[in-house]
């Protein structure tokens, strides 16, 4: 039983260990693409911003959206 235990584990932590050098690979993977974007004149920052807006909610964009525009014109950056 215990073998069989062993077993299972050794088989969940060489998953994880494959996983995350598929991960590794994305990540490198985006990496170039951002590179590739900087190459032709897109700023990679900016373009992060918009991965990072383009995964949220649409009402969830606004409310922060929103927040930001209020803060702005608080500090007179309006």
């Amino acid at each position: 039983m215990a073998e069989e235990a062993n077993d299972r584990l050794r088989l969940l932590i060489e998953r994880i260990e494959r996983l995350e050098e598929e991960k590794k690979g994305l990540n490198d993977d985006i990496k170039d693409v951002y590179n590739e974007g900087k190459a032709v004149g897109y700023d990679a920052k900016i373009m992060r911003q918009i991965v990072r807006l383009r995964k949220m909610k649409p009402d969830d964009r606004r409310e922060m959206e929103a927040v930001l525009e209020t803060y702005k014109a608080a500090l007179g950056l309006g």
